[in-house]
Protein backbone atom coordinates (compact mmCIF):
# COMPACT_ATOMS: atom_id res chain seq x y z
CA UNK A 1 0.00 0.00 0.00
CA UNK A 2 1.07 3.82 -0.53
CA UNK A 3 2.74 4.46 2.82
CA UNK A 4 3.19 7.81 3.69
CA UNK A 5 6.86 9.10 4.90
CA UNK A 6 6.02 10.32 8.29
CA UNK A 7 9.09 13.30 7.41
CA UNK A 8 8.01 14.15 4.59
CA UNK A 9 4.40 13.44 4.19
CA UNK A 10 4.78 12.43 0.79
CA UNK A 11 3.52 9.60 -0.89
CA UNK A 12 6.02 6.65 -1.72
CA UNK A 13 5.54 6.49 -5.23
CA UNK A 14 6.20 10.52 -5.00
CA UNK A 15 9.44 9.99 -2.88
CA UNK A 16 10.55 7.55 -5.70
CA UNK A 17 10.37 9.88 -8.37
CA UNK A 18 11.83 12.60 -6.61
CA UNK A 19 15.18 9.89 -5.56
CA UNK A 20 14.54 10.34 -1.84
CA UNK A 21 13.60 6.78 -1.55
CA UNK A 22 16.62 3.99 -0.58
CA UNK A 23 14.85 0.97 -0.92
CA UNK A 24 13.82 2.57 -4.32
CA UNK A 25 17.61 2.28 -5.53
CA UNK A 26 17.96 -1.23 -4.24
CA UNK A 27 15.35 -2.55 -6.13
CA UNK A 28 16.98 -0.75 -9.15
CA UNK A 29 19.70 -2.61 -8.27
CA UNK A 30 17.94 -5.98 -8.04
CA UNK A 31 16.13 -5.09 -10.89
CA UNK A 32 19.54 -5.56 -13.10
CA UNK A 33 20.14 -8.94 -11.91
CA UNK A 34 19.46 -12.21 -14.63
CA UNK A 35 19.54 -9.99 -17.14
CA UNK A 36 21.16 -12.36 -19.54
CA UNK A 37 18.78 -15.03 -18.76
CA UNK A 38 15.92 -12.59 -20.06
CA UNK A 39 17.87 -11.89 -23.06
CA UNK A 40 17.96 -15.44 -23.86
CA UNK A 41 14.06 -16.03 -22.89
CA UNK A 42 13.74 -12.51 -24.89
CA UNK A 43 14.03 -14.19 -28.41
CA UNK A 44 11.10 -17.16 -27.71
CA UNK A 45 9.29 -14.69 -26.50
CA UNK A 46 8.99 -12.35 -29.73
CA UNK A 47 8.82 -14.87 -31.75
CA UNK A 48 5.49 -16.15 -29.34
CA UNK A 49 4.23 -12.56 -29.68
CA UNK A 50 4.05 -12.41 -33.17
CA UNK A 51 2.41 -15.48 -33.62
CA UNK A 52 -0.28 -14.40 -31.61
CA UNK A 53 -0.24 -11.03 -33.21
CA UNK A 54 -0.82 -12.62 -36.76
CA UNK A 55 -3.64 -14.20 -34.73
CA UNK A 56 -5.44 -11.53 -33.14
CA UNK A 57 -3.58 -8.02 -33.87
CA UNK A 58 -6.48 -6.35 -32.43
CA UNK A 59 -6.20 -8.21 -29.49
CA UNK A 60 -2.94 -8.47 -29.39
CA UNK A 61 -1.78 -4.62 -30.35
CA UNK A 62 1.48 -5.24 -30.30
CA UNK A 63 4.29 -7.30 -32.67
CA UNK A 64 6.90 -7.68 -29.74
CA UNK A 65 6.91 -7.43 -26.21
CA UNK A 66 7.70 -3.85 -24.71
CA UNK A 67 11.66 -3.52 -24.12
CA UNK A 68 14.40 -2.90 -21.41
CA UNK A 69 14.21 0.87 -21.27
CA UNK A 70 10.49 1.04 -21.34
CA UNK A 71 9.94 -1.56 -18.84
CA UNK A 72 12.80 -0.08 -16.81
CA UNK A 73 10.67 2.92 -16.97
CA UNK A 74 7.20 1.54 -16.45
CA UNK A 75 8.32 -0.40 -12.81
CA UNK A 76 10.78 2.28 -11.78
CA UNK A 77 8.29 3.52 -8.91
CA UNK A 78 7.16 0.46 -7.80
CA UNK A 79 8.92 -2.33 -5.62
CA UNK A 80 8.24 -3.82 -2.25
CA UNK A 81 7.11 -1.12 -0.19
CA UNK A 82 3.91 -1.12 -2.54
CA UNK A 83 1.75 -4.07 -1.67
CA UNK A 84 -0.87 -5.56 -4.11
CA UNK A 85 0.09 -5.02 -7.78
CA UNK A 86 -2.76 -5.69 -10.55
CA UNK A 87 -1.09 -5.21 -14.13
CA UNK A 88 -3.06 -5.49 -17.29
CA UNK A 89 -2.80 -7.15 -20.50
CA UNK A 90 0.90 -8.93 -19.57
CA UNK A 91 1.54 -10.37 -22.30
CA UNK A 92 4.56 -12.60 -22.19
CA UNK A 93 5.47 -11.01 -18.51
CA UNK A 94 8.12 -8.61 -19.52
CA UNK A 95 6.94 -5.92 -17.11
CA UNK A 96 5.83 -8.81 -14.91
CA UNK A 97 9.83 -10.43 -14.13
CA UNK A 98 10.73 -6.75 -13.13
CA UNK A 99 8.26 -5.76 -10.92
CA UNK A 100 9.20 -9.13 -9.26
CA UNK A 101 13.44 -8.44 -9.63
CA UNK A 102 12.25 -4.90 -8.11
CA UNK A 103 10.93 -6.57 -4.93
CA UNK A 104 7.10 -7.21 -5.22
CA UNK A 105 6.10 -10.18 -4.12
CA UNK A 106 4.90 -12.57 -6.35
CA UNK A 107 1.84 -13.31 -4.50
CA UNK A 108 1.14 -9.23 -4.53
CA UNK A 109 0.40 -9.88 -7.97
CA UNK A 110 -2.98 -10.35 -10.20
CA UNK A 111 -2.56 -10.49 -13.51
CA UNK A 112 -5.13 -10.07 -15.83
CA UNK A 113 -4.85 -11.54 -19.59
CA UNK A 114 -7.72 -12.13 -21.92
CA UNK A 115 -5.18 -14.49 -24.11
CA UNK A 116 -5.34 -17.73 -22.56
CA UNK A 117 -1.93 -18.76 -24.63
CA UNK A 118 -0.20 -15.77 -22.46
CA UNK A 119 -2.33 -16.56 -19.53
CA UNK A 120 -0.81 -20.10 -19.77
CA UNK A 121 2.92 -19.17 -19.98
CA UNK A 122 2.50 -16.38 -17.07
CA UNK A 123 0.95 -19.70 -14.76
CA UNK A 124 3.72 -21.40 -15.91
CA UNK A 125 6.37 -18.66 -14.87
CA UNK A 126 4.44 -16.95 -11.76
CA UNK A 127 3.02 -20.16 -10.29
CA UNK A 128 2.29 -18.15 -7.00
CA UNK A 129 0.26 -14.93 -8.94
CA UNK A 130 -2.76 -14.80 -9.17
CA UNK A 131 -3.84 -15.14 -12.84
CA UNK A 132 -7.10 -13.95 -14.33
CA UNK A 133 -8.20 -15.10 -17.99
CA UNK A 134 -10.36 -12.05 -18.16
CA UNK A 135 -11.44 -8.96 -20.21
CA UNK A 136 -9.79 -5.56 -18.57
CA UNK A 137 -13.31 -3.67 -19.09
CA UNK A 138 -14.80 -6.16 -16.76
CA UNK A 139 -12.44 -5.87 -13.29
CA UNK A 140 -15.52 -4.88 -11.44
CA UNK A 141 -16.63 -8.34 -11.78
CA UNK A 142 -13.10 -10.47 -12.70
CA UNK A 143 -11.59 -9.19 -9.28
CA UNK A 144 -13.25 -11.11 -5.81
CA UNK A 145 -14.91 -7.90 -3.53
CA UNK A 146 -12.45 -9.46 -0.77
CA UNK A 147 -9.32 -9.10 -2.67
CA UNK A 148 -6.82 -6.21 -1.02
CA UNK A 149 -6.51 -2.92 -2.57
CA UNK A 150 -4.21 -2.47 -4.95
CA UNK A 151 -1.22 -0.05 -4.26
CA UNK A 152 -0.49 0.47 -8.07
CA UNK A 153 -1.49 -0.75 -11.61
CA UNK A 154 0.79 -1.01 -14.40
CA UNK A 155 -1.03 -1.35 -17.83
CA UNK A 156 0.24 -3.07 -21.29
CA UNK A 157 -2.81 -2.35 -23.33
CA UNK A 158 -2.61 -0.38 -26.40
CA UNK A 159 -5.66 2.27 -25.02
CA UNK A 160 -5.09 3.94 -27.88
CA UNK A 161 -6.87 1.73 -30.59
CA UNK A 162 -9.61 1.28 -28.12
CA UNK A 163 -13.09 2.53 -27.94
CA UNK A 164 -13.05 5.87 -25.56
CA UNK A 165 -16.28 3.98 -23.63
CA UNK A 166 -13.61 0.58 -23.07
CA UNK A 167 -11.06 2.89 -21.56
CA UNK A 168 -14.21 4.52 -19.13
CA UNK A 169 -14.88 0.88 -18.26
CA UNK A 170 -10.86 0.02 -17.62
CA UNK A 171 -10.33 2.79 -15.64
CA UNK A 172 -13.42 3.27 -13.54
CA UNK A 173 -12.59 -0.74 -12.52
CA UNK A 174 -9.10 -0.43 -11.99
CA UNK A 175 -9.35 2.75 -9.77
CA UNK A 176 -12.26 0.77 -7.64
CA UNK A 177 -9.80 -1.45 -6.57
CA UNK A 178 -6.74 0.76 -5.75
CA UNK A 179 -5.80 2.00 -2.47
CA UNK A 180 -6.11 5.94 -1.50
CA UNK A 181 -3.03 7.56 -3.37
CA UNK A 182 -2.49 4.68 -5.56
CA UNK A 183 -1.03 5.17 -8.76
CA UNK A 184 -2.17 3.47 -12.60
CA UNK A 185 0.52 3.67 -14.83
CA UNK A 186 0.37 3.30 -18.73
CA UNK A 187 2.53 3.92 -21.97
CA UNK A 188 1.77 4.81 -25.38
CA UNK A 189 3.45 5.34 -28.30
CA UNK A 190 3.07 9.33 -28.54
CA UNK A 191 3.99 12.53 -25.92
CA UNK A 192 0.20 12.52 -25.41
CA UNK A 193 -1.49 10.89 -22.69
CA UNK A 194 -3.61 7.69 -24.40
CA UNK A 195 -6.77 8.37 -22.18
CA UNK A 196 -8.97 11.59 -23.65
CA UNK A 197 -8.89 14.37 -21.41
CA UNK A 198 -12.49 14.75 -21.16
CA UNK A 199 -12.17 10.85 -19.29
CA UNK A 200 -9.74 11.97 -17.07
CA UNK A 201 -11.59 15.18 -15.96
CA UNK A 202 -14.97 12.93 -15.87
CA UNK A 203 -13.06 10.06 -13.15
CA UNK A 204 -11.54 13.70 -11.51
CA UNK A 205 -8.01 11.93 -12.72
CA UNK A 206 -5.15 13.64 -13.19
CA UNK A 207 -2.36 12.67 -15.92
CA UNK A 208 1.57 13.58 -15.59
CA UNK A 209 4.18 12.02 -17.67
CA UNK A 210 7.34 10.55 -15.89
CA UNK A 211 9.51 10.22 -18.87
CA UNK A 212 10.13 8.71 -22.54
CA UNK A 213 11.43 5.60 -23.17
CA UNK A 214 13.86 6.55 -26.15
CA UNK A 215 15.25 3.46 -26.80
CA UNK A 216 12.43 1.52 -26.65
CA UNK A 217 11.46 1.06 -30.37
CA UNK A 218 9.04 2.57 -31.16
CA UNK A 219 9.68 5.24 -28.48
CA UNK A 220 7.18 5.17 -25.78
CA UNK A 221 6.16 7.48 -22.94
CA UNK A 222 5.02 6.21 -19.97
CA UNK A 223 2.01 8.17 -17.86
CA UNK A 224 1.37 7.87 -14.16
CA UNK A 225 -2.29 8.94 -13.55
CA UNK A 226 -3.68 9.68 -10.19
CA UNK A 227 -6.64 10.41 -8.37
CA UNK A 228 -7.34 12.98 -5.66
Amino acid sequence: MTDLDPSLDLPRWKRVWLGLDSRARLGARRGRIGRGKQARRGGNDSARFFREWLRNPVATAAVAPSGEALVALITREIGEWTGPVLELGPGTGVFTRALVARGVDERDLTLVERNPAFAQLLRDRHPHASILVADAGELGTAIATDTPRFGAIVCGLGLRNMKPELIEAILTGAFAHMAPGAAFYLFTYGRRCSVPAGILSKLGLTSRRIGIAYRNLPPASVFRLTRG
